[in-house]
């Protein structure tokens, strides 16, 4: 802990919140009451020349022209693109992602209009989120001074050396030193000897060594506003992750019939097309009436035809049990209790589950922890397993945990993207824990009703 308060001040994260501060700075200005009072100087300016005081006129006409103006922005869509540009300026400088809102969808038949119009919730969230952001812009400028303020004073030794050379006699005005409270009326001391200045340096190396939490502070509650109000919003996003959960299920569903047409094409059908062959070969060698001429090949075509037949009858059960496990008619207790039993790496086995989930979702979990119980054998080199499913506030928990080597990745092709697709049409989520060297906990979220 020590040492990673001595340098923080140099890392690179420290340097881009820093110029996520400075950056924000002139954004800041584009503030509701910053331009009120810019308008209502002007229109007092122009009116009175600056003599006396702003009328109460001039103050309901500057609120006016503000008040104009920020219609224009919203309807324009330049209160979007502003939106925009803080969302960028976070990605870049906070590593902070956040999705933009969905486009304004107009209704059929309505007047074009070359903006999205004053009905724009994230434009007029855009315009909220500029009004809070003058209180945390200040802050903002109070830790850059943090690192102004500590360099100034860190330099001072050297300082002094350089430019306080003179001769005897000649007096110099002091030196004074900033301290946290520099903004706040006069809080600054001043040194006038060279043993002062070590003094004011150690001050600075103190300001420096706090000014990344400080700074790090004030991004953060940035980047929450930033998420709350440049977001899709909330039901937006519900929105967005319900379209998405559709688009979902429509692709699993297409993936899961060419699955079956393909299996169906390369095995069982070529199956009983071939079973179809050796019949007409066996009615051919039997012939239409009396004597059979080669009574030992009819009975061999006849033979391999029933070997064909029960082996596509394998099949068309094997596809069955594909789409949906015969063992899940009992419940998911006894599905898992099957799909553990007599597996090469010993498996745990703990299911507590009070209420019964629908169908669909028992379906989705068995094939989560068959996957998973799969990808954990070929790729951990685990010793033991633990598969745990239990139901809390209407939400089923399924857990594949091993002791293996962990580093599991959705992206190096292990099928855990797969998963995570399917799990998201139920609106479930799949949550890894797999550092390297493991131990690897993989998690599935699901509702226990869908």
């Amino acid at each position: 802990m020590g040492m990673t308060v001595v340098v923080a001040p140099f890392s690179r994260r420290q340097g881009r919140e820093l110029l996520f501060c400075l950056a924000g700075l002139p954004l800041a200005l584009l503030n509701p009451l910053v331009l009120f009072v810019l308008a209502a100087d002007l229109i007092w300016l122009a009116a009175d020349g600056g003599r006396g005081n702003p009328t109460p006129a001039q103050m309901a006409l500057a609120g006016l022209c503000v008040g104009l103006l920020l219609l224009l922005l919203v309807s324009t869509g330049a209160a979007r693109r502003l939106g925009s540009l803080q969302r960028k300026l976070a990605g870049r400088l906070l590593k902070v992602q956040i999705a933009p809102p969905p486009p304004v969808r107009r209704r059929p038949g309505a007047r074009a209009w070359p903006g999205p119009g004053l009905r724009d919730g994230a434009g007029w969230r855009v315009v909220a989120y500029q009004l809070a952001k003058l209180p945390v812009a200040l802050i903002e400028l109070y830790a850059v001074f943090f690192w102004i303020g500590g360099l100034v004073n860190l330099s001072y030794p050297l300082l002094w050396g350089a430019f306080r050379n003179h001769p005897p006699g000649v007096e110099l005005s002091p030196v004074p030193v900033f301290t946290p409270f520099g903004l706040f009326g006069d809080g600054t001391f001043q040194v006038t000897t060279l043993l002062g200045t070590f003094a004011a340096a150690a001050a600075g190396a103190a300001m420096l060594l706090a000014a990344p939490w400080v700074t790090r502070a004030v991004t953060a509650v940035d980047a929450w506003l930033i998420r709350g109000l440049l977001g899709p919003g909330r039901l937006a996003q519900r929105v967005h992750d319900l379209e998405l959960s559709r688009a979902l299920a429509v692709d699993d569903s297409a993936a899961l019939l060419r699955r079956l047409e393909r299996d169906l094409h390369d095995g069982a059908q070529i199956r009983l097309a071939t079973l179809a062959m050796n019949l007409g070969m066996a009615r051919e060698k039997l012939g239409d009436n009396g004597p059979v001429p080669d009574a030992a090949a009819a009975r061999e075509l006849v033979d391999a035809a029933l070997r064909g037949a029960k082996d596509a009858l394998g099949e068309l059960r094997t596809l069955v049990r594909g789409i949906h496990p015969p063992v899940l008619d009992n419940g998911l207790a006894d599905a898992l209790a099957s799909l553990t039993a007599d597996r090469a790496i010993p498996v745990e086995l703990d299911v507590t589950i009070p209420v019964r989930p629908t169908p669909a979702i028992e379906t989705i979990a068995y094939f989560c922890a068959a996957e998973l119980l799969a990808n954990a054998a070929k790729h951990s080199l685990a010793d033991k397993l633990a598969v745990r499913a239990a139901g809390q506030h209407d939400v089923l928990l399924l857990s594949v945990a091993d002791d293996g080597t962990g580093g599991a990745d959705p992206t190096r092709g292990s099928g855990l993207a797969g998963l995570a697709q399917r799990v998201a049409v139920v609106d479930g989520r799949l949550t890894i824990v797999s550092p390297p060297g493991g131990p690897t906990t993989i998690t599935v979220e699901l509702p226990l009703h869908a």
